[in-house]
Parts: C-alpha cells; structure tokens; sequence
C-alpha cells in the first residue's frame, strides 16, 4: 500500500507518503502554487489512494488531473463531506478537524478525548467514550491574535510568539504578550477543567509551545491530522479488495 496525504490548511500545505499508519517523509509548503507542489510529489510514483484535505473548496481542474495519478482519489473540503458523514461527524466541520477527530478516535478507542488544533485559528473539539462528537469551538489562534490587534489599533506593535510568557505586563510589549498568551491558556484551561475526565490531545503548530505550560497531562500529536487521513486511505484501499 502506496498512499498520498495531502493537507491544505490556513497558511500552508503538509503532505506524506504513508504505508497503512506508518507515515513517512513530511513535505511543508508554503505558496500559490499548491497544485504544482502536489504535481511534483507524484512524478515517478502513483498512489493506490490519494487523500487531499482542504480547508477550501478543491477546483475541478485539480480533481480531474489527480485522478490520472492515483487508483482512488478521495476529497475531503467544504463541499466534499462524505468522509465525515462515514464517520458520523456533522458536515459543518471542517476536514481537518475531521481528520484529527478520525485519528484521535483511534489511537484513544473507548476514551472521551478533547482534541486542541492550536494553529492559525485554536479549533477544540470533543469525542465521548464511544467516539460520538459531542461539540466543538473555534477561536482565533496564536499568531492570528498578535496579527489582529496591530491590524485592528492605531498603536499598537505587530509582535511574534515569545519564547517564555511574561509573568506580568510590565511594558506595552510584555502587556500584548501576557494578555494574548495567558488568554489562550485560560481557554485552554477552562475546557480542561470543564471536562477532567478527557484524554487532552494538543496538535497543530503551536501545540508543543503551550503544553510545555500547562499543568495537566497532555498527549502531543503534531501529525494528528495526516495520522487521520492515513486511516481514511487505508480504509479506502481495502474497501476495493
């Protein structure tokens, strides 16, 4: 089993080759050439199941082109939810988060888990013991947040992500920082503490940062989302033996 991953999300595109769950090389790419990129992925090799996860909808010149490269090629974007409906996820959410639910479902069978996608926007969601969703919420992430109050100020500085949070506002700097990044932590705090008994999953690209911070065991999975189209695929290839 040769199979293609391929996550488009907010800010940037992740793709693997994968064999059942095991995932291989991870190729990161951020530009206006997506489609060109995934071209270049399939040049010499064919997949038996190729998975393409967008945030926006896939154009048809991009289905049409990569279905002569694979044995089954399986959509999953806004307009493309029979993959959530499979798995009994409400249309609404996003194949990302769909994918990381697929996976999570998985790795923690006959556990409730919280999923906390920490990138562009902070998406959580929520899985009962028997896998069935529960709710989910989606706010701002990190990085956005920063952007949004230098876009959205007359005054105030476009800062990045420190590598420590600030005990206090002692500066404008530090003021920006403690409230944007101590924010974020009682968010996250307030959905642990609401849910004690949930296995915590944190993924996306900045999920190592603040679960250095919490206090409360997490599990760190940065690939949770291509571990679930890895599954997708898999369940795909065997559907046509």
């Amino acid at each position: 089993m040769h199979n293609l991953l391929v996550e488009i999300g907010n800010t940037a595109l992740k793709a693997t080759w994968s064999d059942g769950m095991t995932l291989g090389k991870i190729f990161r790419y951020q530009g206006e050439k997506s489609f060109d990129f995934i071209l270049s992925l399939t040049e010499g090799e064919r997949a038996d199941v190729m998975v393409l996860s967008s945030v926006s909808e896939i154009p048809l010149k991009w289905k049409s082109t990569l279905s002569g490269r694979c044995g089954e090629l399986v959509i999953m974007d806004p307009h493309c939810t029979a993959v959530n409906s499979s798995h009994q996820l409400p249309a609404w959410i996003s194949p990302d988060r769909a994918a990381s639910i697929i996976a999570s479902r998985f790795l923690f069978k006959g556990k409730a888990v919280t999923v906390f996608d920490l990138g562009t926007t902070l998406s959580i969601d929520r899985t009962d013991s028997e896998g069935r969703y529960v709710n989910g919420s989606i706010s701002p992430g990190c990085r956005t947040r920063f952007k949004s109050i230098f876009r959205y100020s007359k005054s105030l500085p476009l800062l990045d992500t420190p590598e420590e949070i600030p005990s206090e506002g002692t500066s404008l700097n530090s003021s920006i920082e403690f409230g944007i990044l101590s924010g974020i932590m009682f968010e996250i705090q307030g959905h642990l503490d609401a849910n004690p008994g949930n296995i915590a999953v944190f993924t996306g690209g900045d999920a190592n940062f603040f679960a250095k911070k919490m206090k409360n065991s997490i599990f760190v999975i940065c690939n949770l989302v291509l571990m679930g189209l890895a599954l997708v695929a898999e369940e795909f290839y065997e559907s046509k033996l």
